[in-house]
């Protein structure tokens, strides 16, 4: 019976187009397929820093937003959930162009939280974060 519950489990992480690594970050709520996706929309700045300066700074204003939590960080990326009121993902990316640019671009699923978190990272400053209403 254990065989045929393993198997079955297989089947289900290895089937469609989810793959397994990505099913068990959505499991786990750390997934940034979303954020990945919405990526083609994101909001773009090129700054006048090397690469890991600009992502040690993103990275400490980030953590200096309020409801804002780092739930993933990468080499090109860091992950963050906003909470206004519901809880939403934005991923900041990071790609560099010479030893004194960076690229950033902000992407999230929600307009709003893709503004307020660009403007914040764009701007060097936490601006006042505005309570988006829920539509019913």
């Amino acid at each position: 019976m254990k065989k045929i519950i393993v198997l079955l489990a297989a089947c289900a992480l290895l089937s469609g187009c989810a793959t397994p690594g990505n099913t068990w970050k959505e499991f786990l709520g750390v997934s940034t397929k979303g954020i990945e996706e919405a990526r083609a929309d994101a909001l773009t700045k090129v700054f006048d820093y090397d690469y890991k300066t600009c992502y040690e700074k993103a990275e400490a204003l980030l953590r200096k937003m309020p409801n804002v939590s780092i739930y993933f960080k990468d080499k090109g990326m860091i992950a963050v959930y906003v909470i206004n009121p519901n809880t939403t993902s934005a991923g900041i990316f990071f790609k560099e162009i010479d030893s004194g640019h960076t690229q950033v671009d902000v992407s999230s699923e929600s307009t709003p939280t893709k503004e307020w978190v660009a403007n914040n990272i764009f701007y060097e400053k936490i601006s006042p974060q505005e309570k988006v209403e829920m539509e019913i």
